[in-house]
């Protein structure tokens, strides 16, 4: 049974990465594993962070939905960061990361869904800009009207974005962490082709889902064990 809690998401406004993130983990476990995934609310643990840096502490919203008929319980809250505003690089994610590490909040989530495999992490989605001489190849005709190809490099400015993710697994009837990843692609267009952000966070997590679903697959695995006295 694997909850899929939510993430720390930053980079781009054009894209929800905490959402976007956990509605298309939640989708390739359902098509592509015989994992049994719960259905929850989408935890905003950035916003948890934030309101415990004004001393109020609230509970964090309620994952809903309770698996297998339980009644959500109200959890414990994570240590927050200082700083509440938008999480736009590496450097920002980090001033949230003490919250993976709070063993009681990650516990008492867990015991809501009777300790499930927890999925959280932190996701990055940035626009990229770039500027260079890349390969390229030019088309012609020579005298005798034969096609001549001849490679060359051109000076191009391209566009486009990162994405970086890191995975988190853990263990929800004891609230630690069982086994982190973290990965990374990017993908560049013509500077002149308008690519929407959503389409290009889709083509590339598409790059990035058989990774995560080789890290929850289950295999047995056959072998000669040789024992000498």
């Amino acid at each position: 049974r694997v909850l899929i809690a939510g993430f720390i998401g930053g980079g781009t406004e054009d894209v929800d990465a905490n959402l976007e993130t956990v509605r298309l983990l939640r989708s390739q476990l359902r098509s592509k594993s015989s994992l049994r995934v719960i259905e929850a609310e989408v935890l905003q643990l950035a916003d948890i962070a934030k309101e415990q840096a004004k001393g109020e502490a609230p509970p964090p919203p309620s994952p809903g939905g309770a698996a297998d008929g339980q009644q959500p319980a109200q959890s414990a809250q994570p240590e927050p960061p200082t700083d509440t505003t938008r999480i736009r690089n590496e450097k920002d994610l980090e001033k949230y990361t003490s919250i993976f590490a709070d063993v009681a909040f990650w516990k008492k989530l867990g015991e809501e869904y009777q300790g499930p495999l927890i999925i959280t992490g932190t996701v990055l989605f940035s626009p990229l800009a770039t500027a260079g001489y890349v390969p390229g190849e030019r088309e012609y005709f020579d005298q005798l009207g034969r096609r001549r190809v001849v490679q060359q490099r051109q000076y191009q400015e391209r566009k486009g974005f990162t994405l970086q993710p890191k995975l988190i697994y853990i263990d929800g009837r004891t609230g630690a962490t069982l086994y982190s990843e973290t990965l990374r692609e990017e993908i560049l267009y013509n500077a002149q082709q308008n690519t929407p952000a959503l389409s290009s966070y889709f083509e590339l997590m598409d790059k990035l889902i058989p990774s995560f679903l080789n890290t929850l697959s289950m295999q047995k695995i056959r072998g000669t064990r040789m024992l000498v006295k």
